[in-house]
This record gives structure tokens, C-alpha cells and sequence, in this order.
């Protein structure tokens, strides 16, 4: 990406003010540049990764403008090439506590603030849907599976396997973030004040608060958990804690690949969980 040249495209376009801009580039994953401007005291965040990407992303902030939590899309390349939207004050860093607090928040600033979609448009990822939900976590599980190995056992992995199965076929698609996890969670003093980088799934909305739940290796508890999905305004579901199960399931095969130094806290997790839904089973 030529920031340079993006930048004259904005003043052009009379987007951003036709006053020195400064930049600087973000850490934006494996795949997408992301770039920080600075004009006339205003900070604005530049992004561009694939087209069908950044047509999800932008689509997802335009479908939530009016949520607090979330950037404002200020400006989308009419190729797809890059999005221009506000920058949120705070930092990424989190301190791994008030994660019952922070769960609590995300809930009733985002996640109840998500809107059904046209089931027409498929299941999973939104710029590469599968025919249905169960698809799209079987597709999910299957990845986890190799990066976990004999680090937990082949009836872990069925038991994982068979509660997919077990997961109800009326669900609804809603538009969700599905990247939803601490690390692209911006705070304030310890508040959550923001959420970044959209990776947008056609989906269930449980799904990032599962996400998110696992997303930090402490308080993996039931209290924690329960505390906010009590306030969840889509609560249908049957089965909730085998959810969590299937959740940490995936997420101990990201901590394997890029934060191996919690693997002891998710293993304990896991068996904690599995416990948890064996009672409930009896």
C-alpha cells in the first residue's frame, strides 16, 4: 500500500483536511496494512487488505455506525482497496482482570445490538459463507484439530464433534464481529471503550461472547460466563455450557499456534468444563 499516495486520494476526495498528515503504520496482523494519520490534531486509521475483506469489514461498521464500541467508518475506496475510519483513544493492552465487568459491557454495547441477516447469504465467514452454521464450526474444529494433536485425546475431539451435532437447526443468522476477543478490545482505565477489526461472521451471536469469554485464559468460570450471558437479549439456546465446550475447544488450538505460554490454564479449563457439562448431562 502506498500510504503516500492514499493520503493525496483523501484530501483529494475532501475527506480528510488539506493539512500536513503524519503517519505512522500499526501492527495489522498477518495480512492487512493498517496506518495511523495524524492531521490537525484528528487521528483517522487507514486499512487495506483483499477487496472481498475490506467490503465485509466496511459493511460490518456501516451495518453498526451507531454503536459506541465500534469506529466510524469515515470513507471506503470504491474498489475495495482500503477504508478510512475514526480512531479510537485507549489501549490494547488488557490487564486480565474486571473480565466479568468487561463481558457484561460487550454484551449489552454490542452484542445485543446485532441485526439478523438474509439466511440467503449462507453461514460463517461473510466473505466465504458455507451452507450452514454446523458447516462453518466443523470447518473451524477440523483446523483446531491439527494444531492440537495428542495434546488432548481423539474422544475429546468426538466429543466436540458430536455436540455440533447436537446444536439446534433453527438458529438464526445475525451479522457478528467474529474476531472478538481481548485483542482487539481497546481500554480506558481499565473500561472497555472499543472494539476493533472486524472479521465478520454470518452467525450466532453467542459466538463472540464465547469468543471473547476464552479469548484471555483467567476466571474461565462458570460465574464469569453466566454473569453476562444472563444478559443476552438472543437467549434461546439449550445446551449453553456444551457451546463454551466447543468454544475453548477452538481457542486452545489459537493458543497452541500463538500463545503457548496459557496452554496449562486452558487445559485446566478444559477439564473444568468438561465437568461442568457431565454433571448437567447426569
Amino acid at each position: 500500500m502506498n500510504i503516500e499516495k492514499i493520503i493525496k486520494e483523501l484530501i483529494h476526495n475532501k475527506i480528510i483536511p488539506s493539512n500536513q498528515t503524519d503517519y505512522e503504520q500499526l501492527n495489522g496482523g498477518t495480512v492487512s496494512q493498517v496506518f495511523l494519520l495524524h492531521n490537525d490534531g484528528r487521528k483517522y486509521v487507514v486499512k487495506a487488505n483483499d477487496s472481498q475483506i475490506i467490503k465485509a469489514e466496511s459493511h460490518f461498521l456501516h451495518t453498526y455506525k451507531e454503536l459506541n464500541l465500534l469506529p466510524k467508518l469515515l470513507f471506503v475506496e470504491h474498489t475495495n482497496r482500503y477504508i478510512l475510519y475514526s480512531y479510537i483513544d485507549g489501549s490494547t493492552q488488557y490487564l486480565r482482570k474486571n473480565k466479568k465487568e468487561m463481558l457484561q459491557e460487550l454484551v449489552k454495547e454490542l452484542i445485543n445490538n446485532y441485526k439478523l441477516t438474509d439466511q440467503e447469504f449462507g453461514w460463517g465467514w461473510a466473505d466465504e459463507p458455507t451452507d450452514s452454521w454446523k458447516v462453518f464450526l466443523n470447518a473451524e474444529i477440523a483446523e483446531a484439530y491439527k494444531l492440537i494433536g495428542s495434546r488432548l485425546s481423539k474422544d475429546d475431539y468426538h466429543l466436540i464433534h458430536n455436540l455440533v451435532k447436537e446444536i439446534n437447526n433453527d438458529r438464526k443468522p445475525f451479522l457478528i464481529h467474529g474476531d472478538c476477543g481481548v485483542h482487539n478490545f481497546i481500554f480506558n482505565n481499565g473500561k472497555l471503550t472499543g472494539v476493533i477489526d472486524p472479521t465478520p461472521i454470518i452467525g450466532d451471536p453467542m459466538y463472540d461472547l464465547i469468543y471473547a469469554f476464552c479469548s484471555s485464559p483467567e476466571d474461565l468460570t462458570r460465574e464469569t460466563f453466566d454473569a453476562a450471558a444472563n444478559l443476552m437479549v438472543v437467549n434461546n439456546y439449550e445446551n449453553t455450557y456444551d457451546l463454551v465446550l466447543i468454544g475453548l475447544y477452538l481457542r486452545i488450538g489459537i493458543c497452541i499456534k500463538h500463545h503457548p505460554e496459557d496452554m496449562g490454564a486452558y487445559l485446566k479449563a478444559w477439564e473444568y468444563w468438561k465437568s461442568v457439562t457431565m454433571k448437567l448431562e447426569r
